[in-house]
């Protein structure tokens, strides 16, 4: 008996959770907020399902909705200031600021395209293909930009990083 597509999206969503969890929390940093992300995510997939033509696609499509969900969260936050940021007689962090700066402060530095790749590579164990079909973007523009992310990093880092 075939499947129809939202019996498909469904099935992929319960066997998948764990994943989108991780990738939303990527960018918000934030347990509540990225289970927030990946609801929102699902409900839009859900109720959007029947316009996926292709349903070979659906890891893809819904990846790029989840992609859209968590960067939108993460550029409405970012407006944000905390009272404890905005407070003008905070005391400045003392010491190296690159000493204090770890990977995740690294990759939070990139622009957000390049952000998606280096999350979707290594955090997801993505290939390089199904990045450049999620975020529609060449295969050659991907390794271009994921070359000039670890190299970024790598400098803001002072260590090396691997992307094989």
């Amino acid at each position: 008996m075939e499947q129809t597509t939202h019996q498909q999206l469904t099935a992929y969503i319960v066997a998948h959770q764990e994943d989108f969890y991780r990738l939303a929390y990527s960018y918000v940093k934030n347990r509540d907020a990225a289970l927030d992300v990946v609801q929102e995510s699902i409900v839009r997939a859900l109720s959007k399902s029947d316009s996926l033509r292709r349903p070979e696609f659906l890891k893809t499509w819904f990846y790029r909705i989840l992609l859209n969900e968590s960067m939108n969260y993460y550029r409405q936050s970012r407006r944000l200031v905390s009272l404890e940021e905005a407070r003008p007689d905070a005391a400045a962090p003392q010491g190296d600021h690159a000493a204090r700066l770890d990977l995740y402060d690294a990759i939070d530095r990139l622009d957000s395209r390049e952000q998606t790749i280096i999350r979707l590579r290594f955090f997801q164990d993505m290939k390089l293909e199904e990045i450049a079909q999620m975020t529609d973007t060449n295969l050659n523009t991907v390794k271009s930009r994921l070359y000039k992310s670890l190299r970024k990093l790598r400098e803001l880092t002072g260590e090396e990083c691997s992307y094989e």
